[in-house]
Order: C-alpha cells, then sequence, then structure tokens
C-alpha cells in the first residue's frame, strides 16, 4: 500500500490540527492549549491584547507565554496556574461590572458561557502555554486506556474507541459488505462502486478480501484525483485568470502533475521541492518545471504587468506557499 505521501496529504486534509479526546457536554477530559484555548483567545482578546502594539490596550499582551504570566496593573497575576480564582484573565471573564468584564460589552467578539467554562479549566490544569502546532515536532502518542480492548483491530481502533467511550458511546455494528465496499469506494475514489464491483467484493470469502479491495481503490487513476482536490483548492488552481477578464489558461498540466505524483506515491520532500523549486534543480526536467505551476496558480491580469501587479503577484505567491507548506500565515511579515 501507499504510504508517506498519503499520510500527509490525509493530514492536510484534515487540516493538521489536534483532535482532543472529550468528556460530557462538549468539555475535553483534558484541555489542549491549540486547540481549545488558542482560538478563544485569539478570537476575544487578541484584536486589544496581542500582537499589534497600534492597537494593544492597557500594555497587556495574551499572545505570549510572558504576557500571560506578567502582573496586572492591579499587581495581580494575569494567569495564576492552578488557580483560576487568583488568575485576573478568568475574573474579568465573569466581572459583573460592564466596565470590569471581558471582552467589553460592545465588542464584536463574546465568549459563551461554556468558553468560559473552557478557559477556567484550562486554567486550573496549569494554564500550559503551547507553541503553535505548525512548530510543534510530531512526538510518540501515549496509547489511551480503553475498556472494550476486544473491539480493537488495528492501533487507530485504539483511539476511535478511546473517544467513544469518553463520550458514552459505543462502537456500531460493523457495516454489512456492500456498505463497506460503497463507503470505501466512496472515500478513496469519489465515485461509488460499479454493481460488477459490488458484486465481485460480496462474492469474495477470503480473509484479505477487503484488504485486497483497498489496493485496488489505491491503485486506481481516480485515488489521484479524489486526494488531489485539497490540495488543488490550496494551491488556488484555476484554468481561467480569475480577474475581470477571467480569460481562460492551460494550468492542467500542472493539475495532472500533482495526480500522477499523488497515484506514484512519490516522497513528500520531493513532491515539496519541485512545486517550490523544480525549475532550480540541477538538469530539471520538463516534468519538474510543470510543477513548479504550482507558484503560477495565482490570478493574473491580462492587462499587462504593472509593477502594483507584479507585488500583488509575490505576495499571493509566499502566503499561498506559507499556508501550505508551513501551516500558517506570514503575510503580516
Amino acid at each position: 500500500m501507499r504510504n508517506r505521501l498519503i499520510i500527509i496529504m490525509t493530514a492536510f486534509m484534515l487540516g493538521g490540527q489536534s483532535v482532543g479526546v472529550s468528556g460530557g457536554e462538549g468539555v475535553p477530559a483534558q484541555t489542549d492549549f491549540n486547540h481549545d484555548i488558542r482560538p478563544l483567545l485569539a478570537a476575544a482578546c487578541f484584536t486589544c491584547h496581542g500582537p499589534d502594539e497600534n492597537k494593544r490596550e492597557a500594555d497587556l499582551r495574551l499572545d505570549t507565554p510572558e504576557g500571560l504570566t506578567r502582573l496586572s496593573s492591579a499587581d495581580t497575576p494575569i494567569l495564576q496556574p492552578h488557580d483560576s480564582r487568583q488568575s485576573e484573565l478568568y475574573q474579568r471573564l465573569i466581572h459583573t461590572d460592564p466596565e470590569q468584564r471581558m471582552p467589553p460589552p460592545d465588542a464584536l467578539h463574546q465568549l459563551s458561557a461554556s468558553d468560559i467554562d473552557l478557559i477556567k479549566k484550562w486554567i486550573e490544569e496549569g494554564g500550559n502555554w503551547d507553541e503553535h502546532w505548525a512548530f510543534v515536532s510530531p512526538k510518540q502518542t501515549e496509547w489511551p486506556s480503553v475498556h472494550h480492548a476486544s473491539w480493537i483491530r488495528q492501533p487507530v481502533d485504539l483511539f476511535i474507541l478511546a473517544k467513544l467511550e469518553s463520550e458514552g458511546l459505543e462502537p456500531s455494528e460493523e457495516a454489512d459488505r456492500r456498505t463497506l465496499i460503497r463507503r470505501a469506494t466512496f472515500d478513496l475514489t469519489g465515485f461509488p462502486p460499479t454493481s460488477e464491483e459490488v458484486s465481485h467484493f460480496l462474492a469474495d470469502e477470503s480473509v484479505n478480501a477487503y484488504e485486497q479491495l483497498i489496493d485496488r481503490l489505491l491503485d486506481s487513476p481516480r485515488f489521484g484525483e479524489r486526494l488531489a482536490v485539497d490540495w488543488l483548492d490550496a494551491s488556488r488552481y484555476a484554468d481561467t485568470h480569475g480577474y475581470h477578464e477571467d480569460f481562460h489558461r492551460d494550468m492542467w498540466p500542472w493539475r495532472d502533475w500533482v495526480i500522477r505524483a499523488i497515484n506514484q506515491n512519490m516522497p513528500f520532500d520531493q513532491f515539496a521541492t519541485e512545486q517550490i523549486a523544480g525549475d532550480l534543480l540541477p538538469d530539471a526536467t520538463n516534468q519538474q518545471l510543470v510543477a513548479t505551476g504550482f507558484s503560477r496558480n495565482h490570478g493574473v491580469t491580462a492587462s499587462g504587468i504593472s509593477e502594483e501587479y507584479r507585488v500583488e503577484y509575490v505576495i499571493d505567491r509566499v502566503k499561498t506557499t506559507s499556508a501550505v507548506f508551513l501551516g500558517l500565515t506570514i503575510g503580516c511579515a
């Protein structure tokens, strides 16, 4: 079966985010700063207490660990680990005085009661700060403990079962074979199985019938097309210019390069290098030049290249390359 590129592309399609194991009523059993807390602070707090010093209020930053661990203007801790009662961050969220409560009543984004409870839980757990997930090196995850271990057939099942049990749920009954082939074929190719393929799978009584089904689907050219869809979207693929004239242009050779790369299970480092800098490789092949279409998928004007549009093109390339390959924007840099 295919391995590295498929795994990375699948992670890309899922957004790269970590997923916490949740407890009842949507509150995670253990908060994850990047998944649960950072989005709340970013939406409700960073406008006035974030990186923009021209908009920062009260000389307070909540987007850095140093800012969160300093004393407030009232000489009280902004965040006191394990003690929400002594943490001004939390006390301002629940303050009964509209002049003291944060975010202010007229703020565009307000935190819900469940959001505030989540922040309280995070503080009580220690208020740990994590770097943005794009800068955190992957590490081996501890295997969770489960009650119904007999349900597990492969390692990933352990994490699925742990999530289900934390929600008080039980696994569904195993799907019948007709449903199974439909799900697998839709997931891996984007198409339903043919009646002949269904009949063949139903008649296959071998112990590895399902594995053979997956291998066949991975070998289908439709597999590369299915997995390429999200990559093409992120790379702003289009066969028209994108501006008001929106004239036709031929970008499909790059699209086909992506599909072939996935179907051939190209190593991800090669997949990335050829799209970013295939033209700079020694003795670059025609296909390596085609791969750099990644940087040419931006909108273009048919009105002639002015300095303004040249800068627009460069900005687009920088934004897209950083978002796709680094998992964050560096536009403000």
